[in-house]
């Protein structure tokens, strides 16, 4: 139990660096220099090395187990990444802190999953990932108000200093309590790190699924760790502090969101409509945004908490990839679901950054904005139109 408590630790650490960007965007442009596109590759570095890590993280999960493989990686990537960041000079030093930050995060949430996959029943998978995942969405609850207040009152390098501590901290609590489960037997080819994963390739049923698992994340995770910051600055000149208040929410309706989607795989013995219904919501509320002439601040914030609270249904979507996936690949079979989800994002967040820039020169900063949710709503529909003919996954078959 307390290895599954320091794992939720860094979970929510691992949420809280993902996002507080949003809120310290505007102190980094000015302090800095940093411009959009700078800071969405800054945003999008810990998503792609987070992505990338994903390979030899499930090798390692198989072979070395949970313990190791995170508590090692957390310590040297995290701890150093965020203690980069708090010494940054320049927008290249924030894209490498970064960077180092997504690394030493990357195998977290992957090695509970693993724990839950080797411990718990099939059908009990989807219900313990949400509940994880719900609760560990508290570090974007933390990246929001909380960190505009700190940052208000003791400077955003003195922050980073105090989160480094406390990243250290939870590494070696890691290395301490967390206790490997059994495990798989595997065959000679799954040695290697990039072992077993022409296997994966081939299992046809998660080919319809992949580009669900890089989107239906991918909105929510954009907005809330990356645009709503710039957007609510520039188009309605919100402070720090009321930055994070919108935030906080969208962040409180991302947890909640984690936590109704647990159970309601078992309720309506269904994982692919219940992920497909909460991403038309999804779309809805992105298709409200683009036809809406600036609305009201209340209403971007109801927009924003529908996108986060319907949003959240990643651990049943890692739930429907997963239940395809064989016993003695289960590291390998997560991290491979989890790399088309965070790449996803780290892609998409790079890509927006442009986006934004070159239609903020064509046409103004409102046209950057709604061609930013113009881009989310094309890449969601994509990803809905060939989920629609991806295969059920019963929960209670498991």
């Amino acid at each position: 139990m307390a290895g599954i408590v320091v794992l939720l630790f860094s979970y929510v650490l691992s949420q809280f660096y993902r996002s507080f960007l949003a809120v310290l965007a505007p102190k980094l442009g000015s302090d800095l220099g940093a411009s959009a596109t700078e800071l969405s590759n800054a945003a999008a570095a810990w998503f792609i090395v987070f992505a990338l890590m994903q390979f030899p993280i499930g090798a390692w999960l198989d072979r070395a187990g949970p313990r190791r493989t995170a508590g090692f990686l957390f310590l040297a990537g995290s701890g150093g990444g965020i203690t980069l960041f708090a010494l940054a000079q320049s927008p290249v030093m924030l894209i490498v802190a970064m960077g180092m930050i997504g690394m030493g995060c990357a195998p977290v949430l992957m090695a509970t999953f693993y724990f839950f996959a080797r411990t718990y029943s099939e059908a009990s998978f989807a219900t313990l990932a949400a509940v994880f995942v719900g609760l560990g969405t508290l570090g974007n609850v933390a990246g929001t108000e909380p960190l505009a207040a700190a940052v208000e009152a003791f400077g955003w390098r003195q922050v980073g200093f105090g989160l480094a501590a406390f990243t250290f901290a939870v590494g070696i609590g890691i290395l301490a309590f967390v206790k490997d489960p059994p495990k798989a037997e595997s065959s000679g080819k799954d040695a290697t790190i990039f072992g077993g994963l022409a296997d994966l390739f081939r299992i046809r049923e998660l080919w319809f699924i992949f580009p669900m698992v890089a989107m239906g994340y991918g909105v929510a995770a954009s907005i809330r760790g990356l645009w709503a910051g710039p957007f609510l600055h520039d188009m309605y000149g919100l402070t720090t502090g009321e930055i994070g208040r919108v935030t906080l929410y969208m962040a409180l309706a991302l947890a909640g969101g984690s936590l109704a989607y647990g159970p309601l795989d078992r309720l309506f013995n269904s994982r692919k409509w219940v992920v497909l219904i909460g991403n038309l919501l999804v779309l809805a509320a992105i298709a409200y945004m683009i036809a809406a002439d600036m609305p009201s601040v209340w209403m971007v914030t109801v927009m924003f908490v529908a996108i986060g609270f319907f949003g959240a249904g990643y651990a049943t979507q890692m739930a429907h990839g997963k239940a395809f996936v064989p016993a003695h690949l289960t590291g390998r079979g997560v991290t491979l679901l989890n790399f088309f989800s965070i790449g996803g994002v780290g892609v998409s967040q790079a890509v927006s950054g442009y986006v934004v820039d070159i239609a903020t020169r064509a046409g103004g900063k409102a046209a950057g904005y709604e061609s930013l949710f113009v881009f989310y709503a094309v890449m969601l529909v994509v990803a809905l139109a060939i989920y629609a003919f991806s295969t059920d996954a019963k929960p209670q078959s498991g």
